[in-house]
């Protein structure tokens, strides 16, 4: 595998292959908790978070604002909580553990896991409270984390998730999920349960905690700009000096293939999301039989809170209010904690893989649309250029997986839904269906083709994190046609405010963007930088022709919505 830092990928399934799906499951485990953490069960730690002295407090104020009695409240709370609560079971981790096993290894060729991060892991939840942070871009994000804790022995998590009332919903339960309401509003209650619930869980060390910053699953397969309110939840305990220090680990998931990438189109276009159930299950389990190529699960290095947040807090405000009432968050506060959701997803997508269909994709969304329906890109043609365009990812020290020397060919043939190969020339599939009989209508015909532009984007869109910094430098470079830095500084700063909705970009971060950007395009040639200048090459132009390109349909839209 060709990365930038040469990190060692392990293939997880190899072995896996090589036992029986049941001895696999039944297999000793035997995790090494979190040192300071007292002996909980399911029922202990629901019983600690309704006998809090926060929850306690609240209830007494609820039954004051609204006349009720102190019990009728405490009921309301326990039902909640009931509804909330996860319900762990080994028995299930293993029902789990032998039902992923077979579907991973009929769904994946590989699932590879870097070592050194799942070890550091492994050493860290020993020592405090852990946070699990993986980016969400499929269902299946939601069982991989919990399938390789459980395969090397490291504690299993419980899993912040919303709210499921299937049969699913009970069995993910006892894995581990926790459900919220999706739209909690002003319920005081409801939020003073959750808070207590997940704050008890790190105070204790009870189990990794594992939640999405980005608070949803991408439709887009790009990052989300982080929801602030679990990051709010998890680090309190931290701020209020309850634990000496809380470790968050980043973890970045790639796909080769998703495995709902229609269905994200075509929530994208408006239709409804099926909800999941044991019948949609059944129906989906046509994706067995197809192909989805490689995963990457990388376990970033372990963060600090205490490390990352010196300096930032002012302690004195958490000292001056006793633990068990409620405190709003002061402004530096908030800050602080925005600041840290944003490198998490910095570093989410860091650390993922970029594949080669990703490649392939921005360079087909920059062809002509009539060339991809009708002529047909040559495939030579677009062999170099994805040749040339790995050399420029990889200039810009990103990650890469690109297996073996047919890897265009088997990318192209892993991505049968989207393109296919014909005559040396490469087409756009437009109809999926050779048997039938009736012309597609022309609503239909459209339907159809923006399915599969979209999922082409969605592609392009897991590369994109790679390009955006020199991107709008690119930009900002023809928009302003100067040639002086702090012109296009300005420029540059002016860009990155108006796609911070967007795009990832660490608060106060602007002049190190910034910098990047020029000493990426400096590096692959494309442009030569002095103290106050920054000059375009010759050599440059193909490259700042690519990246002004790629950023060009997002420039568009926000010009089409602000006229």
């Amino acid at each position: 595998i060709n990365n930038a830092d040469d990190e060692e990928f392990t293939d997880i399934l190899e072995e896996r292959r090589r036992t029986t799906d049941l001895g696999y499951a039944l297999r000793t485990f035997n995790p090494q908790p979190y040192k300071g953490a007292p002996t909980l069960s399911t029922s202990d730690l629901n019983k600690a978070v309704l006998e809090s002295q926060y929850l306690c407090f609240i209830i007494k104020e609820i039954a004051i604002e609204t006349g009720s009695s102190v019990e009728k409240v405490k009921e309301d709370a326990s039902v909640i909580l009931k509804e909330m609560s996860h319900n762990l079971q080994l028995g299930f981790i293993r029902l789990m553990g032998y039902t992923l096993n077979k579907v991973f290894k009929r769904l994946y060729r590989s699932i590879y896991v870097n070592m050194e991060g799942l070890n550091m892991l492994k050493q860290a939840i020993q020592e405090s409270p852990v946070i699990l942070i993986p980016n969400h871009r499929s269902y299946v994000d939601f069982l991989i984390i919990s399938y390789i804790l459980f395969t090397y022995d490291i504690p299993v998590p419980v899993i912040a998730a919303g709210i499921h009332v299937t049969i699913i919903g009970g069995i993910l339960r006892r894995s581990g999920a926790f459900y919220i309401r999706r739209a909690i509003g002003s319920d005081k209650l409801y939020w003073a349960v959750l808070l207590e619930y997940v704050q008890t869980i790190v105070r204790t060390g009870y189990a990794p905690l594992e939640f999405y910053v980005e608070g949803f699953r991408s439709r887009t397969l790009k990052s989300l700009v982080p929801k602030l309110g679990m990051m709010d939840m998890v680090l309190e305990p931290y701020f209020k000096g309850e634990v000496f220090d809380i470790t968050l680990v980043p973890i970045s998931i790639s796909y080769d293939r998703v495995l709902e990438e229609s269905l994200l189109a075509l929530e994208l276009l408006g239709v409804p999301r099926p909800q999941e159930s044991i019948t949609g299950l059944f129906k989906a389990s046509g994706v067995l039989q197809d192909d989805y190529g490689c995963m990457h699960v990388n376990f970033g290095r372990p963060l600090s809170a205490r490390q990352l947040c010196e300096g930032k807090i002012n302690w004195s405000e958490y000292n001056l209010i006793p633990r068990n009432l409620p405190q709003r968050p002061t402004a530096e506060t908030q800050d602080c904690v925005n600041w840290l959701a944003h490198l998490i997803v910095r570093t989410q997508e860091e650390g993922s893989l970029i594949s080669p269909w990703s490649l392939v994709a921005c360079l087909l969304l920059q062809t002509p649309f009539t060339t991809l329906t009708e002529e047909g890109l040559q495939w030579h043609q677009l062999t170099e250029k994805t040749l040339w365009l790995r050399k420029l990812v990889l200039d810009f020290g990103a990650r890469l997986n690109w297996p073996d020397s047919e890897v265009m060919s088997s990318t192209v043939a892993l991505h049968h839904s989207i393109v296919h190969h014909k005559e040396n020339r490469i087409y756009l599939v437009q109809d999926e269906d050779p048997a039938r009989q009736d012309p597609l209508s022309p609503e239909e015909g459209v339907m159809r083709m923006a399915v599969v532009v979209l999922m082409l984007v969605s592609y392009r869109n897991q590369a994109l994190h790679v390009f955006v910094r020199p991107g709008i430098l690119a930009i900002a470079i023809h928009i302003t046609k100067s040639t002086r830095k702090d012109e296009l500084f300005n420029f540059f700063c002016f860009l990155r405010d108006v796609f911070s909705d967007e795009f990832i970009f660490i608060p106060g971060r602007a002049a190190q963007d910034f910098e990047e950007a020029c000493s990426l395009l400096q590096k692959c040639g494309a442009v030569h930088t002095s103290q106050q200048e920054v000059t375009v090459l010759e050599t440059g132009l193909e490259v700042l022709s690519f990246l002004q390109k790629l950023l060009q349909p997002f420039l568009d839209s926000y010009q089409v919505l602000l006229t």
